[in-house]
């Protein structure tokens, strides 16, 4: 795939999981853990992630992208309302925080993309579905766990779980 064809799948995608967000829906749900999991995997494979030329300073860069990805979603997963309705199903819907965090998160691998550019490291692509895919899964997959343990712990019907 080209640099053309990433950036529009991955902006797509990210319009898509940020619309789901927005809507009410079961907590439980693991479309988008397979979906944040195809981004990691096509990530990987497309290679590109490492700059051969400035290895050290290339795996530096990758492995803060990877922390700031993990931290951005867990920052993103504790902005969602997750709820139990009367009859007892896990709900999410995403909060204006959501929306602040996932502007955080474009800004902050706008930000690191820059930066290695700025050092001469070669841009890749790749590492923009990879840093998509883990933020977008750690997310999904901590509102899930939130549904489960509200759904599990035998709270009251109409419930709020931070």
């Amino acid at each position: 795939m080209n640099t053309l064809q990433i950036s529009l799948i991955s902006l797509l995608v990210v319009a898509f999981v940020i619309y789901r967000q927005l809507r009410t829906r079961p907590a439980a749900g693991a479309a988008t853990l397979y979906v944040a999991g195809a981004m990691v995997l096509v990530g990987l494979v497309t290679g590109g992630l490492f700059d051969t030329a400035h290895l050290a300073l290339s795996l530096a860069l990758f492995l803060v992208e990877a922390g700031a990805a993990v931290a951005l979603g867990v920052w993103r997963a504790r902005t969602v309302r997750v709820w139990l309705d009367s009859s007892g199903v896990a709900w999410s819907k995403a909060t204006g925080w959501t929306i602040l965090a996932w502007l955080a998160s474009a800004a902050t691998r706008a930000g690191l993309y820059f930066a290695g550019t700025a050092v001469g490291l070669t841009a890749s692509t790749s590492s923009v579905l990879l840093f998509l895919g883990l933020t977008v899964g750690i997310q999904a997959y901590l509102v899930a766990r939130r549904g489960r343990a509200l759904s599990s712990t035998g709270a009251r019907p109409d419930t709020f779980v931070g």
